[in-house]
């Protein structure tokens, strides 16, 4: 990671001199050939396209270093993710067949298991989701209540958080004994929830509380909202975070795991149903909000298809 650092700002330094040199001496040619019009203007054309092939071609190679170094990062967050609950796996499955265990700590060992186990299945979804959105043909479409896709993501991160009931709040501003019914596949919605919900709760730093809001915004759209308190982040990563493998810079990977395809499936999917997504912060340490708009009918419980 550091030699990539290097070689982007080698780049830079080689793309602007480069651009200097081309400046100085275009300029002079210009200047000692001004009275003859036509080299002047050759000459002036010549500048022009010299210093924005120079400029383009520095940004390209700037970018493709970028890349790389998020693709570095994904590989070994991926990397991390898969080996880490499979050597924790292994170790109480060898754990148990060496040695006898007391009943209750068996008990533990199972449900650590079945933890990482989850955690193992929820990383290879999250791949597998990431590389097919772009490539799926549209899914059957029906009528999903947003309602009941919150009640879901919300009880699935509480189990595999063990998070009490008071840890997500959920709040609902629908007119009253209306659902916000939305068209499409339940298990992206359910995908695009949950990303949001998790992300939050990792953020959390550990004192987790987060609310998840669902809310009318015009006759034909809502809005899901997920706010924690927890680590915040800086103005210029607000936009930043939705692009796919991006994790924030300095942000400990042992404290927060992740492979950086969360959010990207979540304005994947909301692209896909006529929406937007983007985030708010204050700052570091002052919490953010994800606000996923979508677009929904409202209809009295009970008249969803």
């Amino acid at each position: 990671m550091p030699g990539r650092r290097r070689q982007a700002i080698l780049f830079t330094v080689l793309g602007i001199v480069v651009i200097v040199l081309t400046v100085v001496l275009s300029f002079g040619w210009i200047v000692l050939n001004w009275r003859t019009g036509i080299y002047f203007v050759l000459g002036l054309i010549f500048f022009l396209l010299a210093i924005a092939g120079m400029v383009l071609n520095t940004i390209f190679l700037v970018r493709a270093i970028r890349k790389n170094e998020q693709h570095d990062a994904f590989l070994n967050a991926v990397t991390h993710e898969l080996k880490t609950p499979v050597a924790s796996i292994k170790l109480y499955l060898e754990t148990l067949e060496r040695r006898e265990v007391p009943e209750t700590k068996r008990r533990e060992f199972y449900r650590i298991m079945l933890d990482d186990s989850n955690r193992l299945m929820g990383t290879i979804e999250q791949v597998l989701e990431a590389s097919s959105i772009g490539n799926r043909n549209d899914r059957g479409k029906h009528e999903v209540s947003m309602t009941d896709v919150i009640a879901d993501c919300v009880q699935v991160a509480q189990e595999r958080h063990h998070l009490e009931n008071d840890r997500l709040h959920v709040e609902k501003k629908l007119p009253t004994g209306d659902q916000a019914i939305v068209r499409g596949d339940a298990q992206e919605l359910k995908s695009a929830v949950s990303n949001l919900i998790e992300n939050a709760v990792k953020y959390s730093a550990g004192d987790v509380k987060v609310t998840i809001k669902l809310e009318r915004l015009t006759p034909h759209s809502v809005a899901v909202k997920v706010r924690d308190q927890g680590m915040g982040m800086a103005k210029a990563e607000l936009k930043r975070i939705f692009a796919r493998f991006y994790r924030i810079p300095g942000i400990n990977s042992q404290k927060v795991k992740g492979t950086g395809l969360g959010l990207f499936i979540v304005r994947s999917v909301a692209k896909r149903y006529g929406g937007r997504v983007y985030a708010e912060s204050g700052g570091a340490g002052l919490g953010s909000t994800f606000t996923m708009e979508l677009q929904s009918e409202f209809r009295p419980k009970g008249l969803v298809s």
